[in-house]
């Protein structure tokens, strides 16, 4: 199948046999002339406020009243979407899965979507949205014999600016979404086009009033739908259907269809599916009335602003499993390569198949019953305790045959960098056998920084300890260091004392790059220096860095358009530095408000150009939030935010806003350019609030927020009633703080924030002959604009792929080294350009470029040049 490079029209794609044809039925000379596609579906969560194993059993209860509607009305269509539960009654009720089949031949059951659940649209990585539809259309197309190709999101409650593109490469060319409804945006058209940053365009509707309906008559679901419509078309759709907790559409339903399709109450009422409108429109529209409609080249935002910040845990635990399952992706296919293990399908499918469940748009956005997120947890579990166990044979799989010679005074240790670029990371290890300490060698036998830190293990053994070392790793690949037992000597250049090298006190660190300086009084920074460019991206700013208030708002947050509400902030206890030695200071700061504590910990490492923080909160306030803002001396600042494979510039008026890992605000500080980002490995609602006259501009994240479980207004709560509240407890994650010159892009922030959520892997190792060299790359980008974010085995075969993302939104050209399969790849991107490349096995020179679902295109986007690599 061809994957467009540019918007193509829209496609006449055929969705199998239409229902056979009815005598035509009388109206009105005074129907209106419109025509309504009435979409009968039964939008069942599978899990919300109930749990996923009650969806299991809806989702065939729901199939077999679609099926006996189908017996009873020769013309009814059914629009399925969500795989999931596809897959479901696959394994449950075999007749049943057998009778749908024959039901989608007929053309009457239409598989629409395309993607494992609908997920929250926002939350996701990019290559989560990628295997959405990866899984998805894979499932259709071999139980089926064909996918979807309308994209469906009816229920999420925001859609980044990326998925047009996402869905053009998943073979989808039209998209179906309700939220946000038309008094939540400044969208205004029932119909457009829906453009991503590359160019890449769906046919978007938006669903007016609802996606289900009540089980009577249709009259007020289509009256309401017709309110919202744009009156300028005069072809559309209205969607019916018992849903949420499935059902689907009820013989009462249907036959008001019929009734006021012949009284022509609202028009040619005609049952229908979304690939059947989106053929029709396009059919009557023509391609010149195609061209007339509005284009739209942002996000559709926002509703539920505060789901981005409910339920800490489910953001974290999806963060880590996402990270996990990829570089377990990665290693598992490197060792497949070679021909070293057998690469996993089933069990990587497995736990891909647990992380994009826990992605449905009632589990990821935190809105789902309490009991659900013992579930998401353990599915979640599964999915990283499944790629940590790919991960650890892969990688030893590897060590074995690293030729480490023999030195009985050392502990040789090899670290693992699981990116396609080189790391440069502080490695934390544990040791025995040491009462002196140790140091660390690399593998030419030379110092490197480190440091003795606190060991895990609290026990009597004295010759049990920690390290913490200066580790640069090759890009996809790994480095062979040594433990020594032995202090590391004082006088080395990156000693403290040294004029520009580290040093620290309990108001301040510094290093040759920057200094920090913190306000005793606060326990924030009052000056962040970047020595490169003499600019204080801090200095000067007013506003606080805690900031708790009160919050009412139910657990969805509706109606919120900002959480940056007036509060008091955390008062600080206590101040102290707590590691001080020759690869990093860590200087401990601890603050208390009401029965909460959090501790952060800045940490500056000897030549590092970030401030790492490592937070933990215990939080126990009922109904409040927290937000951490960080003040900054930018004049006229412009906010980027990362979205899924991109950014995306957003005003700087407070709006709590959904975003990946990182928030940039750059302007100028004294009319010098500048800018602050901050990149986290757990959170996903920020905002960016203005200045005034009692603070400066800042980042806020929301770092904490407990309202009820699933609580949702109008609903009032009983003040003498027992509820169970979010976020009670402990929770650790980490963010950077990262100045820079005025450019986000020249900081590097995708690739730290893949960084911080999937570090290095260090293992220690025995001694033993081999035919690796003691450092090795097995693939790398470059570095540069052009980022491989997936490395993996194809789906149907043993041939490698390879995907990579043009990031800073510019053209680009990247080479890509790949010594796993001996060649190298230079090719052209477009801005904000995905490719995905196929490398055989049996000829690594003759990759092809293949789209989302892995089909081969029948030309490259841009051609390639593929070149043998020495050695």
């Amino acid at each position: 199948m061809d994957e467009p490079d540019r918007p193509a029209p829209i496609a006449n794609a055929p969705s199998g046999a239409q229902p056979k044809d009815l005598p035509p039925t009388p109206r009105p000379t005074s129907t209106p002339d419109r025509t309504l596609h009435m979409v009968g579906n039964a939008h069942l969560d599978p899990v919300w406020l109930w749990p996923w194993q009650e969806g299991y059993q809806e989702a065939r209860a729901t199939f077999w009243s679609a099926i006996e509607r189908m017996e009873e009305y020769d013309d009814f269509v059914f629009t399925c979407d969500q795989i999931v539960l596809l897959s479901w009654v696959e394994e449950s009720d075999p007749a049943l899965f057998a009778r749908i089949r024959e039901w989608v031949a007929e053309g009457r059951w239409v598989n629409t979507g395309g993607w494992w659940v609908e997920p929250d649209c926002n939350m996701p990585s990019g290559e989560s949205f990628v295997r959405q539809g990866l899984v998805g259309q894979r499932y259709l197309r071999s139980r089926f014999g064909r996918t979807a190709t309308v994209g469906m999101n009816v229920d999420p409650f925001g859609h980044n600016v990326m998925l047009p593109q996402i869905l053009r490469g998943q073979v989808m060319d039209s998209y179906c979404f309700l939220r946000p409804g038309p008094h939540e945006s400044d969208l205004d058209d029932t119909l457009f086009w829906w453009e991503a940053p590359d160019g890449s365009r769906v046919l978007a509707y938006r669903i007016p009033f609802e996606y289900c309906s009540p089980p009577g008559e249709v009259a007020g679901q289509t009256e309401k739908s017709l309110g919202q419509l744009d009156r300028s078309l005069d072809t559309l759709m209205v969607f019916y259907g018992v849903g949420n907790h499935g059902g689907g559409p009820t013989k009462a339903n249907i036959e008001s269809i019929h009734r006021y399709d012949r009284m022509g109450s609202f028009g040619r009422m005609r049952m229908s599916s979304p690939r059947d409108y989106f053929d029709e429109v396009a059919a009557r529209l023509g391609e010149d009335g195609l061209a007339q409609l509005t284009v739209r080249r942002d996000d559709l935002q926002h509703h539920a602003a505060g789901c981005y910040s409910s339920h800490s845990g489910i953001k974290a635990w999806q963060r880590r499993a996402q990270a996990a399952v990829l570089s377990a992706e990665r290693w598992a296919a490197i060792t497949a390569r070679d021909g070293l293990t057998a690469y996993p399908h089933d069990d990587l499918d497995r736990a891909w198949k647990q992380v994009l469940f826990n992605q449905f748009h009632d589990v990821l956005p935190g809105s789902a019953i309490e009991s659900a997120y013992d579930d998401a947890r353990d599915q979640l579990g599964e999915s990283v305790a499944i790629a940590k166990r790919i991960i650890t044979r892969s990688q030893n799989v590897i060590a074995r045959d690293v030729a480490v010679d023999t030195d009985t005074a050392t502990s040789p240790v090899i670290v693992f960098n699981p990116h396609p670029w080189p790391v440069t990371a502080h490695v934390e290890m544990q040791y025995g056998v040491a009462p002196t300490g140790v140091h660390v060698v690399d593998d030419a036998g030379a110092l490197v920084p480190s440091q003795r830190i606190q060991s895990v293990a609290t026990t009597d053994d004295k010759g049990r300890g920690a390290t913490a070392f200066k580790a640069e790793v090759p890009a996809l690949g790994y480095r062979l260091f040594r433990m020594v037992r032995g202090q590391q000597p004082a006088d080395l250049p990156w000693s403290n004392g040294e004029p520009g090298r580290l040093t620290a006190t309990e108001t301040s660190l510094e290093n040759a790059v920057l200094r920090v300086e913190i306000d005793k009084r606060t326990g924030w920074l009052s000056s962040l220096l970047d020595k490169r460019t003499g600019v204080d991206v801090v200095k000067g700013a007013r506003g606080q860095h805690t900031q708790i208030c009160d919050d009412p708002t139910d657990t969805w947050g509706h109606r919120v358009l900002s959480y940056d509400w007036p509060g008091e902030p955390m008062r600080t206890t206590r101040t102290i530095l707590r590691e001080d030695g020759q690869l990093r200071a860590r200087l401990r700061i601890e603050r208390e408000w009401g029965r909460s504590t959090m501790v952060e910990e800045l940490i500056l490492g000897e030549d590092g150009d970030q401030v790492e923080v490592r937070v933990t909160i215990d939080w126990r306030e009922q109904a409040h939030l927290m937000k951490l803002r960080f003040p900054v001396a930018i004049d006229d600042p412009v906010a980027t935010y990362e979205i899924p494979f991109g950014t995306l510039e957003r005003p700087v008026d407070g709006a709590e806003e959904p975003a990946q890992s990182w928030v940039d605000l750059s302007g100028t500080v004294d009319g010098r350019p500048a800018g602050l980002a901050v990149v986290n490995d757990a959170k996903h609602g920020y905002d960016v609030a203005p200045a005034d006259d009692d603070r400066s501009a800042s980042i806020g994240i929301t770092a904490v927020r407990s309202p009820v479980y699933s609580w949702h207004d109008p609903r009032l709560l009983d003040p003498e009633g027992f509820y169970s509240f979010q976020d009670q407890g402990s929770q650790t994650w980490r963010y950077l703080l990262v100045p820079h010159a005025g450019d986000w892009r020249a900081a590097g922030l995708h690739r730290r924030a893949a960084e911080l959520g999937g570090p290095v892997r260090a293992m220690q190792e025995s001694f033993h002959d081999g035919p690796r060299p003691a450092a090795y790359s097995f693939l790398a980008d470059g570095g540069g604009q052009v980022m491989v974010t997936a490395v993996k085995q194809h789906e149907d075969d043993d041939d490698l792929v390879v995907r990579a993302v043009e990031m800073s939104g510019r053209p680009a050209t990247a080479v890509l080294d790949l010594p796993v399969a001996g060649i190298r790849v230079e090719t052209d991107f477009g801005p904000s350009q995905i490719r995905t490349f196929r490398i055989p096995r049996a000829d690594p020179t003759d990759v092809v470029e293949v789209n989302l679902v892995e089909d081969d295109l029948d030309e490259p986007t841009a051609s390639i040049t593929v070149t043998p690599l020495d050695g």
